[in-house]
Order: structure tokens, then sequence, then C-alpha cells
């Protein structure tokens, strides 16, 4: 799922920290959007 985020499909960073943020923020955004989904089918 990941591979969906247009930054993460290919190597473009210059750096590994860069490359790690940028998988955090990946991963942040779906666990968000999963949690959003789950309160919206529970209200």
């Amino acid at each position: 799922r990941l591979n969906r985020c247009r930054r993460l499909a290919k190597d473009w960073e210059a750096s590994v920290t860069s490359a790690e943020a940028w998988l955090l923020i990946a991963s942040t955004r779906q666990l968000v959007r999963r949690i959003a989904r789950s309160a919206n089918v529970k209200s």
C-alpha cells in the first residue's frame, strides 16, 4: 500500500534520513486514514 504514495514509488531522496522521513509520513497518513474510516463506520 505504501507504493500508492507517489513520492515512495522511486528512490528520489538524496539521503537515507530523508527517505526514512518520507516513509514515516506515508505510514502515518495510511494509519490516520484507517482510523478515520473505522470511526465513520462505528458512528
